[in-house]
């Protein structure tokens, strides 16, 4: 069974352009930070930390043509086979991110994270996504 942890706090460091969401009581972070036509995301729990750098427009498409789902589940991916970010949207808004770095086929690392909806508005917002159009989906 997956735990996710809700990141509930979310801030802009306007010199650096990063935006981070955290969670106080686990020392648990979610960092972000545009690099030309990539994303470079830090997912972390205390000095435990995965990073990946997934392409800017790739990510931006699988946020906008997220679906919501019932119960809680990732629904798309973006990145390789061994290093990606799995996206759902629970029905309620909230936005479950999947950092994950595969080992081989026996095992794998992911930090599971959960987005409120109002935490998830402000990465959207941030990445630029733009709203779903029924026609592409």
């Amino acid at each position: 069974m997956r735990n996710y942890i809700t990141l509930d706090t979310c801030v802009v460091d306007e010199s650096t352009g990063v935006l981070q969401f955290g969670e106080d009581r686990r020392n648990s972070r979610l960092s972000l930070r545009r690099e030309g036509g990539y994303v470079a995301i830090s997912a972390s729990h205390g000095p435990i930390e995965i990073a990946l750098r997934p392409r800017y427009e790739d990510l931006v498409r699988k946020l906008r043509l997220l679906q919501p789902v019932g119960e809680l589940t990732t629904t798309r991916q973006v990145g390789t086979s061994d290093a990606f970010l799995a996206l759902g949207l629970h029905s309620d808004g909230t936005l479950l991110l999947r950092a994950t770095i595969v080992a081989d086929a026996t095992g794998h690392l992911s930090f599971n994270f959960a987005l409120s909806d109002e935490s998830r508005q402000h990465l959207f917002d941030w990445l630029e996504v733009p709203p779903p159009n029924p026609f592409d989906l």
